[in-house]
């Protein structure tokens, strides 16, 4: 999709808010060559960095920098691109900022740059997606694999999906075409087989790509159990710094407590809550209320057990264990000498959040337990709109093989095919509805 030549020239300031050595406003359009020409007294040599002294409409000096000039559509926006490179103190900006505007600009909306670059077909919508990531991205794994997304890696694997899939559904159309062939053309067994292909490259996708939603949005892992269990403790041990208090009286947590903690690079946010027990005071009353809620909400709960104590924890917390969410159990306490017990089944784990036993083997607990693996030399970050188109088109692939392996139907069989093409075309952006890209870009920063 290309842009209509008669468009709006956009500025804006580029570089974070606040002081700093250098910030940049970056103008994109027609207009351009003429706001050159307002500004500095020149359009500069294509990507060639020139000093130059910036100057209002009263050609008054606001500042002086470099000035780039990106001509089109050898630019990120595929547009002709200036950049004015200044010092970075918030009001020699927006005086830079109102000139530019006062020459032939206007004033850029949030992710305007990349919608651009997207509709100029110089990245796809994944790709576009990833800048903002890129720019979010909160740990070194998440910014590697965002890197990854921008370069187009993610793209090109749902592009080999969708020509598969175009050739498989031009096959299958060719039978309809040919109804005294049809049934030899289903039941020779490539039709079958290329479907099998594509099911399986779509699932390895779809993993993929639930491992880039962990990287780019983290989870969300409640602590839980009853008071004086060492659910506090335990926050302050995974997060390294005392941020709960802890004593030896039961009920000290009363509220929600929230710590953000990378583990060998997924993103976790931890939190805290009261100890599950029935009271008659009014305010640990409220605590168990919210901590309740913060079950139903979290993507994992971290059930902290006494090890003294002798009860089961699946008839103690009956509740918890009904939750349709990964669960694990930390017997806590071990270094005392009257520990019971532990249990040795699959998601328990022993610790002492007092010398740091059991630490180790936790946070790789974690990880399991969310299926997160940190080897991935290919991974790529991704949205949790990937995963339901993803999803949709596995879908739609499961039904055509249903399709063809009960009925031999050809039109049915094609139909699902097409509707599995236009659900992961919905990633790169082959097709998207107008509503989606307004809601996507309108989250990015202004000036990107």
């Amino acid at each position: 999709m290309i842009l209509p030549t008669a468009i709006e020239t956009i500025a804006a300031i580029a570089t974070p808010p606040g002081k700093g050595g250098v910030g940049i406003v970056r103008v994109s359009g027609p207009n351009v060559g003429a706001i050159a020409m307002a500004i500095i007294g020149k359009l500069p040599a294509a990507r060639y960095a020139q000093f130059a002294d910036f100057k209002d409409v009263h050609h008054t000096i606001i500042d002086s920098g470099l000035a780039l000039f990106f001509p089109g559509p050898n630019s990120f926006t595929g547009e002709d691109v200036l950049e004015l490179q200044g010092h970075g103190g918030p009001v020699v900006m927006d005086l830079l900022l109102q000139a530019v505007v006062a020459a032939g600009a206007r004033l850029a909306k949030p992710g305007e740059f990349s919608e651009r670059a997207f509709l100029n077909d110089k990245i796809d919508l994944a790709q576009a997606e990833a800048i903002a990531d890129l720019i979010d991205a909160s740990s070194v794994h998440a910014a590697r694999s965002a890197t990854r997304s921008l370069q187009g890696e993610f793209s090109q694997r749902v592009n080999y999906l969708l020509d598969a899939l175009i050739r498989l559904r031009t096959y299958v159309e060719a039978s309809i075409d040919f109804p005294e062939e049809e049934i030899d053309f289903l039941s020779d067994g490539k039709v079958a087989a290329d479907l099998e292909n594509i099911a399986e490259s779509v699932a390895a996708v779809l993993d993929t790509a639930k491992q880039g939603v962990l990287l780019k949005d983290g989870l969300s892992i409640v602590i839980a159990g009853k008071p004086n269990a060492g659910k506090s403790s335990l926050l302050n041990c995974l997060s390294g710094r005392e941020s709960a208090i802890v004593t030896d009286v039961a009920g000290t947590t009363r509220d929600v407590l929230r710590e953000h903690i990378q583990i060998d690079g997924l993103p976790l946010h931890i939190i805290d809550t009261a100890g599950l027990r029935a009271s008659e005071d009014v305010v640990e009353q409220e605590g168990v209320r919210r901590a309740e809620h913060e079950i139903t909400q979290a993507d994992a709960i971290v059930l902290v057990i006494d090890s003294q104590q002798t009860e089961d924890p699946q008839q103690q917390h009956a509740n918890i264990f009904a939750q349709d969410k990964p669960i694990l159990v930390v017997w806590n306490k071990i270094d005392l000498p009257n520990a019971g017990r532990i249990s040795s089944a699959e998601n328990n784990i022993a610790v002492s959040t007092k010398t740091g036993a059991g630490l180790v083997e936790l946070k790789q607990a974690l990880k399991n337990i969310v299926q997160y693996n940190d080897n991935n030399q290919h991974q790529f970050i991704a949205r949790r709109r990937h995963i339901d188109a993803l999803k949709r088109a596995q879908a739609f692939i499961q039904q055509g093989q249903h399709q063809l392996a009960n009925q031999q139907a050809g039109e049915l069989l094609a139909e699902d095919l097409l509707q599995a093409q236009t659900a992961l075309a919905e990633i790169t952006g082959a097709f998207s509805a107008d509503d989606l890209l307004g809601e996507i870009f309108s989250s990015f920063c202004i000036g990107k």
